[in-house]
């Protein structure tokens, strides 16, 4: 069955995956600590990126800016060892729920998502919060 041919009902509640894809082939992609449920990245996924990270268990993405495959932690070390993988009810997006072998962030910090947007009084202030 090709993924054109599902159902509503079979894309959200049957057993088939068949990931959708946007106009520029990606779906999102939510990297999560297994251990400690922070969200460590998120980023976009093509199919040879998909398919990579199911066939290696290691999170590959496909890189917008560089316009290549990027495996996670190809040069830092800092891999992210998928343990579980969950599809939204459309299937086009992912959350990986990973064993990070180390910071996740090209700047050292443990997860992207490392600062807080406060208000500010010359308007929204960026506050860095421990990760």
């Amino acid at each position: 069955m090709s993924d054109q041919a599902l159902s509503t009902a079979e894309r959200e509640q049957g057993s088939y995956f068949a990931p959708k894809f946007d106009a520029s082939g990606l779906l999102t992609a939510v990297v999560t600590d297994v251990a400690s449920g922070v969200v460590l990245v998120v980023a976009h996924m093509n199919r040879e990126a998909l398919d990579a990270t199911l066939d290696s268990g290691r999170v590959h993405f496909w890189s917008r800016s560089r316009g290549r495959l990027w495996l996670k932690g190809e040069t830092s070390g800092h891999y992210l060892d998928v343990v579980e993988m969950l599809v939204d009810c459309d299937q086009d997006a992912v959350v990986i729920r990973a064993q990070p072998a180390g910071p996740t962030c090209h700047t050292g910090a443990q997860s992207c998502f490392y600062r807080r947007i406060e208000k500010g009084e010359n308007g929204p202030l960026l506050v860095k919060v421990k990760t």
